[in-house]
C-alpha cells in the first residue's frame, strides 16, 4: 500500500522540483554598477533585468548639482555666494532635516560649519592659515539658528554664513538611488557610497546583506580594509564617520577633519570611529558625525534617549588597542566580533 502510494506521488514531487528550478532559473539576475561620485566611490548592486547605471548616474548628478559644495554651479554654491536662487526639493529635504538633527543634537550636528572647516583645511577652499582669534572671529558666523528657508529661498542673518553639507549629502545620495531603485519595483539591493549604506531585501545568497566596519588605523589614502566587525543587515541605513582617513599632523599635533561648531575646533575626543544603523542613509550620515562631535558618554546617552538608532563606536584604548561599546540593538546585527 505505502509503495502503491509512493509511487503515485513521485510523478507530483518531480513536477514540484522542475517547476521550483525553472522559478528559480526566471528570477532576474543581480547586476552590480561602480563608478565614482563626491569624491568617493561607489557600489550599486540590485536584482533587475535592467541595466539601470545610467539613471543612476543621472540621480547621482542631480544629488550633486544641489549639494556639492566643490561643484561651482551647484545650489548651495549659489546660496554660498549669495545669489537669489530657489533652493531645489533634494536641498529642501536636506535642509530641513539637517535643522532638526541640529536642533536634538544641541548644535554638535551644524551645516553652518563650513567657514571652520575650510579654515582647518578640510573644505572647499584653501586655507590660509588658522589660530585662535581666526577661530574666535569665525564662530560670529556659525549657527542653523541663523538661516532660515522662506519660500524656497536660504534667509541669512550673516551674509558671511557659507553651508557645507558634506556630513550629510552622502548619506542622502544613497538615499536618493535607492528611491529609485524603489521606484523600479526592485525589491533586493544594496547602495554603497564610500562605506554609506542602504540595503533591502537579500543579497544573491538570498541572506541578509553583509556589510564589515574597518578598523580606524589611520589610513588617508584608503588602502587598508581591515575589518573590526561584520554586520548582517536589511531595510535599514548605515552610516560611519571617523578621523582616521581625512587629518593632517601639523607642529606634531595631528588635526582631524571633525571640527566642534560650538568651540571652533577639530574634536579631540577618544571615538575614533562611529557608525550609525537608522531608517534612512542620511540620517545616520548626520547622526554619525554629530557623536564624533559629542563624545562617547554624551553620545552613548543620546543613543538610550533615542531607541530608534543603533551605533557601534571603536575608541582608542591603551597602548594600540581599541575599545568598543555598541547600543544593545546593535548586537542582533553582530555575526563577527573581532
Amino acid at each position: 500500500m505505502n509503495k502503491k502510494k509512493l509511487a503515485w506521488q513521485l510523478p507530483f514531487l518531480a513536477i514540484l522540483i522542475i517547476g521550483t528550478i525553472i522559478i528559480l532559473k526566471k528570477q532576474a539576475p543581480f547586476r552590480t554598477d561602480e563608478g565614482f561620485v563626491f569624491g568617493t566611490v561607489y557600489k550599486i548592486t540590485y536584482q533587475s533585468e535592467d541595466n539601470l547605471k545610467e539613471e543612476i548616474e543621472t540621480e547621482l548628478k542631480k544629488v550633486d548639482n544641489s549639494l556639492s559644495p566643490f561643484n561651482p554651479n551647484s545650489v548651495i554654491t549659489r546660496v554660498n555666494h549669495n545669489e537669489k536662487t530657489e533652493v531645489d526639493s533634494f536641498f529642501v529635504h536636506v535642509f530641513h532635516l539637517s535643522k532638526k538633527i541640529s536642533d536634538e543634537t544641541h548644535g554638535a550636528f551644524d551645516i553652518t560649519v563650513a567657514p571652520l572647516v575650510n579654515a582647518w583645511g578640510f573644505g572647499f577652499k584653501k586655507s590660509t592659515g588658522v589660530d585662535s582669534l581666526i577661530v574666535d572671529s569665525l564662530r560670529q558666523m556659525i549657527g542653523y539658528q541663523k538661516i532660515d528657508l522662506q519660500n524656497n529661498r536660504i534667509m541669512k542673518k550673516d551674509p558671511r554664513i557659507m553651508l557645507d553639507c558634506s556630513a550629510i549629502a552622502k548619506g542622502f545620495g544613497v538615499d536618493a538611488v535607492a528611491r529609485l531603485l524603489e521606484r523600479k519595483g526592485i525589491k533586493n539591493y544594496m547602495v554603497d557610497i564610500g562605506g554609506e549604506v542602504v540595503v533591502r531585501g537579500k543579497n544573491s545568497k538570498m541572506n541578509a546583506w553583509r556589510i564589515g566596519i574597518n578598523k580606524p588605523v589611520d589610513d588617508s589614502l584608503s588602502v587598508n580594509q581591515e575589518l573590526q566587525t561584520v554586520l548582517a543587515i536589511s531595510d535599514v541605513g548605515m552610516a560611519t564617520s571617523g578621523n582616521y582617513r581625512n587629518f593632517y599632523y601639523k607642529g606634531g599635533k595631528k588635526y582631524a577633519h571633525t571640527i566642534d561648531p560650538r568651540t571652533g575646533y577639530p574634536v579631540q575626543h577618544s571615538i575614533l570611529s562611529s557608525t550609525v544603523i537608522a531608517k534612512d542613509c542620511a540620517s545616520a550620515d548626520a547622526y554619525a558625525t554629530a557623536f564624533m562631535v559629542m563624545g562617547l558618554d554624551s553620545a552613548k546617552a543620546f543613543c538610550e534617549a533615542h531607541p530608534e538608532l543603533d551605533a557601534y563606536f571603536i575608541c582608542s584604548g591603551e597602548g594600540d588597542k581599541y575599545e568598543t561599546y555598541f547600543t544593545d540593538g546593535m548586537k542582533k546585527f553582530i555575526i563577527n566580533e573581532k
